[in-house]
C-alpha cells in the first residue's frame, strides 16, 4: 500500500467517522511521521478527544487496534526506504550503503543518544522516591511483555544478587495471577516501551486493585499504562512501529534500571554487600 492509497482509505471512510474520530483522521492525515513516535494517548491529546475515539477510529479502518495502524501507516510511508534514493534502506540513520566503520559509528551513536536523552528525561526525587519504595517493599515484582520481558529478567537477575524478595514471571497468564495476588506491602515495576501493551495493562489494573505500588519504565509520560502508574521513569529512545525490540530501547530502560539498582545497593550497602558475596559464592563452582 503506498501513502496515496492509506491517505484515500481513510478519506473513503471519512463520512463513516463521528466528529471526535474526524478530528483524528485529520490530525493523522496532516502530521503522519509525527504520529508515527505518538502514543495512543499523545495522539488523543492533540487531537483533543479520548483514547476510546482513536481506537474507535482504528477500527472503522477495520484494524484491531493502535499499533495495528501505526505498522499499517509506516508501511504505506514506505518506512525503511529513503524516498531520495531507492536502493538505500534506512534504520534510523543507517542505510544500505553504510560502511562497516560507519555503520559501528552510527550504532554507537544511536544508543549514546538513547542514553543520554534518558539521563536528560531523569527526575531524580522521582527515582529517590523510586528506591524509597523499593526499600520498604515486602516483595518486588517485575513485569513485561515480549522484549520487555528480557528487561524485566535481567532486573530480576541484578537485584537478586543482594536482596531475595524479588520476582519476574514469564507467562502473560501468570503475571495476572501473581499481580492479583499482591498486597500493599508491595511493589510492581512494570515495563513497557509503548504503555499501551494489553498484557502490562492487564497486569498493572490487577496489581493496582490488590493495593500494590506501580513504577513504571516506559517512553511516554502518558499512556494507559502511567495512567496506573505511582511512579513513572521516561526512558528516553524513540522506537519506530517496525522497530520493536530495538537495541537502543532496552539500553535506555537498563540504564534506569541499573540506576535503581545502585542507589538500593549504595542505602543498605552492609546487607547488599553481603548478600551479594553470598549469591556470588553460590555459582562460583560453575566456573572454571
Amino acid at each position: 500500500m503506498s501513502h496515496g492509497d492509506f491517505i484515500l482509505k481513510v478519506n473513503s471512510r471519512y463520512n463513516l467517522l463521528t466528529k471526535a474520530e474526524r478530528k483524528v483522521a485529520d490530525y493523522v492525515l496532516q502530521n503522519p511521521k509525527k504520529v508515527l513516535f505518538m502514543s495512543i494517548t499523545d495522539l488523543a491529546d492533540a487531537c483533543g478527544v479520548g483514547d476510546t475515539s482513536v481506537f474507535r477510529f482504528c477500527k472503522t479502518l477495520h484494524l484491531q487496534g493502535y499499533q495495528e495502524f501505526k505498522m499499517q501507516l509506516s508501511l504505506s510511508m514506505g518506512s525503511g526506504w529513503d524516498e531520495d534514493d531507492s536502493k538505500s534502506v534506512t534504520v534510523g540513520k543507517v542505510n544500505q550503503t553504510d560502511t562497516l566503520d560507519t555503520l559501528a559509528q552510527k550504532v554507537r551513536q544511536i544508543n549514546m543518544n538513547a542514553l543520554n536523552e534518558t539521563y536528560n528525561l531523569l527526575n531524580l526525587e522521582d527515582v529517590s522516591r523510586a528506591v524509597d519504595t523499593l526499600l520498604q517493599a515486602e516483595k518486588i515484582c517485575f513485569y513485561g511483555v515480549g522484549s520487555s520481558l528480557i528487561t524485566a529478567m535481567d532486573a530480576m537477575n541484578k537485584f537478586m544478587r543482594i536482596t531475595p524478595n524479588v520476582s519476574c514471571v514469564a507467562d502473560s497468564h501468570m503475571q495476572a495471577m501473581a499481580a492479583s495476588l499482591m498486597s500493599p506491602q508491595d511493589v510492581a515495576v512494570i515495563i513497557s516501551y509503548s504503555g499501551s501493551t494489553k498484557d502490562s495493562i492487564q497486569v498493572v489494573q490487577a496489581a493496582k486493585k490488590a493495593g500494590a505500588k506501580i513504577i513504571t519504565i516506559t517512553r511516554f509520560a502518558k499512556s494507559p499504562l502511567t495512567s496506573y502508574s505511582d511512579l513513572t521513569m521516561l526512558c528516553g529512545s524513540n522506537e519506530g512501529p517496525l522497530q520493536g525490540g530495538s537495541t537502543s530501547a532496552k539500553v535506555s530502560q537498563l540504564f534506569l534500571l541499573d540506576l535503581l539498582y545502585m542507589e538500593y545497593y549504595r542505602r543498605t550497602f552492609e546487607r547488599s554487600n553481603l548478600n551479594k558475596q553470598k549469591t556470588a559464592g553460590a555459582v562460583v563452582d560453575k566456573l572454571y
